[in-house]
């Protein structure tokens, strides 16, 4: 009888062990497909923000220089939209770096309109600086 109790023990040791580990196993890959998933949309991201910001500053500077700039004008439509996913998956995936990731398109955003090449080349400075900020924010939520 004991041996038997120290089998149904031993049995029963062995299943909770084993479904400790199967949890952590479990935890672990979700951790490492938010981490992929994650990385992936800032890649995504920020090769979208440098995209819409050439091409901004292509439109711009046409813009301001009074030459034709309405197939730039087009351009600029579709990597504007371009943004559009990639900034929704950052922001679902990685919430702690949503400011940064709004931020720095809206930084991008701000180069339409500018008054003269001075004011393009800040918006565009800026818009590289929020972009680079943005790296080491997701890098931060990533890491948590």
């Amino acid at each position: 009888m004991l041996t038997a109790i120290i089998a149904v023990l031993g049995t029963l040791a062995g299943v909770a062990i084993t479904s400790v580990y199967q949890h952590r196993a479990a935890r672990t890959n979700r951790q490492d497909t938010r981490r992929a998933e994650g990385l992936a949309a800032l890649e995504s991201l920020a090769a979208a923000l440098a995209e819409h910001r050439r091409a901004m500053w292509v439109r711009e500077d046409l813009r301001l220089r009074g030459q034709d700039w309405s197939a730039a004008r087009a351009e600029s439509h579709t990597t504007r939209a371009a943004i559009t996913a990639p900034l929704t998956r950052v922001q679902i995936l990685l919430p702690e770096a949503a400011g940064h990731a709004e931020a720095a398109a809206q930084a991008v955003y701000e180069l339409r309109d500018a008054d003269d090449h001075a004011a393009l080349t800040a918006a565009r400075n800026n818009a590289i600086r929020k972009a680079d900020e943005l790296i080491p924010a997701t890098g931060t939520a990533l890491a948590a």
